[in-house]
C-alpha cells in the first residue's frame, strides 16, 4: 500500500498516511477519463450559436430573372446558400451539448485520475490549513513552503471562508471539496493538495 507524507503549513513532515488502493491504486482507464472530461467540457458550452437559413434571411422573395432565355443559370432567390449574402446550409443552431455519463464511469474516471496523480507523485497532503484573516501572502507562503508551483488544485474538507478568500486571488489555484472533485480538475493540475481531512473524505 502506497503512502504519502503529511506536512504542516511550514513544510515540515508531521507523519504519513496510507493511500487507499481502492481509490489511488486502480487499473487506469484512459477511455473513461477521456469520455468524462469531454462530456464535462461539452456541458460547459452555452449552445447559443446560431446561423440563418435561406428562409430566415431577409429579402429574396422575388425571382432574380426569368427562368429561360437569358443564358444564365436558373435561380429562384438571391438568398440561396450559393449566393453571397444568402442563407447558411446546415449551419449550427442552438442546442444542448451535454452528454449523459453513467455514475460508474464517473467514479472510474476519477479514481483513474487520482491513481495517475499518485503514481506521478503529484499529490501533497497538508495537516491543515488555517488563517487568522484572509491573506493572499499567507497562502503564497504555504505554497512556497510545500514547494508547489504551476497549476494547483486545493481540496478542502468543507467551506472555509478565510482559506478560500486567501487562495482565490491566485490565478493558478483552484479549490474544491471532496463531493465535487472532478476528473478534469485532477488531470489539469500539476499538483493536487489535500488537507488530511479532505483526503479521508475522498477515501470514504
Amino acid at each position: 500500500m502506497a503512502s504519502v507524507q503529511v506536512l504542516d503549513a511550514a513544510g515540515k513532515k508531521v507523519g504519513e498516511v496510507d493511500l487507499d488502493p481502492a481509490v489511488f491504486d486502480v487499473a487506469v482507464s484512459v477511455p473513461a477519463m477521456h469520455q468524462v472530461v469531454t462530456a464535462g467540457l461539452a456541458a460547459q458550452r452555452a449552445g447559443t450559436h446560431s446561423t440563418k437559413t435561406r428562409s430566415e434571411v431577409s429579402g429574396g422573395g422575388r425571382k432574380p430573372w426569368r427562368q429561360k432565355g437569358t443564358g444564365r443559370a436558373r435561380h429562384g432567390s438571391i438568398r440561396s446558400p450559393i449566393w453571397v449574402g444568402g442563407g447558411i446550409a446546415h449551419g449550427p443552431k442552438p442546442r444542448d451539448h451535454s452528454v449523459r455519463v453513467p455514475k460508474k464511469m464517473k467514479r472510474l474516471a476519477l479514481r483513474s485520475a487520482l491513481t495517475t496523480a499518485a503514481r506521478e507523485e503529484r499529490l501533497r497532503v497538508v495537516d491543515g490549513l488555517a488563517f487568522d484573516e484572509p491573506s493572499t501572502k499567507a497562502a503564497l507562503d504555504v505554497l512556497d513552503a510545500l514547494e508547489l508551483g504551476g497549476q494547483i488544485l486545493v481540496v478542502l474538507p468543507g467551506p472555509d471562508p478565510l482559506v478560500e478568500k486567501s487562495f482565490r486571488n491566485l490565478p493558478n489555484v483552484r479549490m474544491c471539496y471532496p463531493g465535487n472533485l472532478g476528473t478534469h480538475e485532477v488531470l489539469y493540475a500539476d499538483w493536487v493538495l489535500f488537507t488530511k481531512d479532505a483526503l479521508e473524505a475522498v477515501t470514504s
